[in-house]
């Protein structure tokens, strides 16, 4: 379902593109699948966040399955100091488990329930088709949900979520971290919304019918993506050389930003005056 939602955000030059999708065994859990995605999402930045970040850039997404337990992890090759995580753990219950990791528990005020059911998502991503309180599954007779679903719903399980993100950039810090915990949010709040209304695609499949399903669908996604993105390239306008700048005054500034310095000369040596270093830099 993450593959069929993938095909479905993707178009006009942005979306999910894959790069790989194969086997993998990690020493603690076992045998499993390693994914790889590019996730391009320029014009769906808020204006403050395009003011550092080229017009066309991809998020590199790493998720490794080991069903009940995944790792997905997320970097962008220009923000060294851009980091998010998420672990996963699935459990039959109703989100009773306080400490489902095992290590140190999560402070209760850090802890967020997503009801599938109530919960408000964007009105954009709003289909009466996933409604799951109109909705009700042919295959399975399960459905619609009502009320109070998650004390005496059978069966039940809980995706349990940890995420961790990062973004160590001087004046971005904290409206970029918040940013990202509230779309987070919003996003598994969608995502898990379509997995239980889209249940009558799935229930039933083996494992080998879901890889191949995934392929006929990474497929269709790669090419999407792939043909806006030359349509967009063939018809864009030229840009200035150089689009953007940034200047700093100061070596910990540029550290900051993940910038390595180089040394320079004492400026007592030169005779014309000192000033600011600025960066220029072109987004392609």
């Amino acid at each position: 379902m993450i593959s069929k939602h993938s095909c479905e955000q993707s178009g006009g030059g942005e979306g999910v593109e894959v790069v790989r999708n194969e086997k993998d065994t990690h020493p603690q859990y076992g045998p499993g699948q390693l994914t790889e995605k590019r996730i391009y999402l320029s014009s769906k930045l808020p204006s403050w966040a395009k003011a550092f970040v080229p017009r066309f850039f991809y998020v590199t997404e790493k998720a490794w399955n080991f069903y009940p337990y995944t790792i997905t992890e997320y970097s962008v090759s220009f923000l060294p100091k851009f980091s998010i995580r998420i672990e996963t753990r699935f459990e039959n219950n109703n989100g009773s488990n306080s400490n489902v990791f095992g290590d140190t528990p999560t402070p209760e005020k850090n802890v967020s329930f997503l009801d599938i059911l109530s919960d408000p998502i964007p009105e954009k991503h709003y289909r009466e088709s996933e409604d799951l309180s109109r909705w009700q599954s042919s295959k399975t007779g399960r459905g619609p949900l009502e009320r109070g679903w998650k004390d005496d719903h059978k069966p039940i399980m809980c995706s349990y979520k940890r995420v961790q993100c990062s973004f160590e950039v001087y004046g971005f810090q904290t409206r970029t971290e918040e940013f990202i915990h509230r779309n987070i949010q919003d996003i598994l709040l969608v995502g898990h919304r379509q997995a239980v209304a889209w249940i009558d695609e799935w229930h039933g499949l083996s494992l080998e019918e879901v890889r191949e399903y995934e392929r006929a669908m990474q497929e269709k996604t790669n090419s999407k993506v792939k043909s806006s993105q030359n349509n967009t390239g063939q018809s864009a306008a030229p840009r200035p050389v150089f689009s953007r700048s940034i200047s700093v005054t100061d070596e910990r500034s540029l550290k900051k930003m993940g910038v390595t310095t180089a040394n320079m000369s004492d400026p007592s040596t030169s005779s014309g005056p000192q000033s600011p270093i600025r960066l220029n830099s072109t987004p392609e």
